[in-house]
């Protein structure tokens, strides 16, 4: 199983179906199971961190039409551009956050406390030299979109964990995120957590710590014995 897939993506996998939304797996097979996300909202749709694939504007098309694209992460590019010219749209990226305009190519639209015309608020998670993440949490249906910070991919869990801190983030776990309360979370690699969402969190980030060991000893032990 690589790690991450390349080329073109045929094979596209939907998950987390909602009313409001799904997320999409460019490459199902890979191993960081880099998720992108489809929001439904009274001003469009919104597509969040995009791996591109052939067909995906079909998925668009179900939830209506597109209103822009969004990066929460500075080191997500990802498609982000390519699907935002392809529908003649912007790419939003939050007020804060440097170095990646010049990135992008395509029109950028610089986002405050809300993605606009929509119940979505924009909260900053870090903001320094090394990590700049954003989330998004739409009040209506209470949707957490978090795109690095946690996630489900086999490489963010450490025994027990349903939804783990990202590797790097262990020590110094995103405690802002506790102070949410969401029905639901979308996560940037992985299936995202469609019930029990805020135990699930909670759980992740007060373990995060005690919980690092074993997490490390996993990792290791599968680079050593595959």
């Amino acid at each position: 199983m690589p790690m991450k897939g390349s080329g073109t993506a045929t094979s596209w996998e939907v998950t987390n179906r909602w009313d409001r939304g799904a997320s999409w797996f460019a490459y199902p097979h890979e191993e960081m199971l880099r998720a992108s996300h489809v929001l439904a909202t009274d001003a469009g749709v919104f597509v969040v961190d995009p791996v591109d694939a052939d067909g995906i504007d079909d998925l668009f098309a179900e939830y209506g039409e597109v209103a822009g694209t969004v990066l929460l992460l500075d080191r997500h590019k990802r498609d982000t551009d390519t699907v935002a010219n392809r529908h003649d749209v912007p790419v939003y990226v939050p007020e804060w956050m440097s170095g990646v305009e010049s990135d992008l190519d395509a029109p950028v639209e610089r986002i405050h406390r809300q993605l606009p015309g929509t119940d979505y608020g924009v909260h900053e998670l870090r903001n320094n030299p090394f990590w700049q993440e954003a989330a998004l949490y739409g009040d209506e249906d209470d949707t957490l979109v978090v795109p690095e910070s946690v996630g489900t991919a086999s490489f963010f869990l450490a025994e027990s964990e349903r939804l783990g801190v990202h590797p790097m983030l262990r020590l110094l776990p995103p405690k802002k995120l506790t102070r949410l309360d969401p029905d639901r979370l979308l996560v940037g690699h992985g299936h995202g957590i469609m019930e029990d969402a805020t135990e699930a969190l909670a759980y992740a980030v007060r373990g995060s710590r005690s919980r690092t060991p074993s997490l490390y000893a996993k990792t290791a032990k599968s680079l050593l014995f595959g």
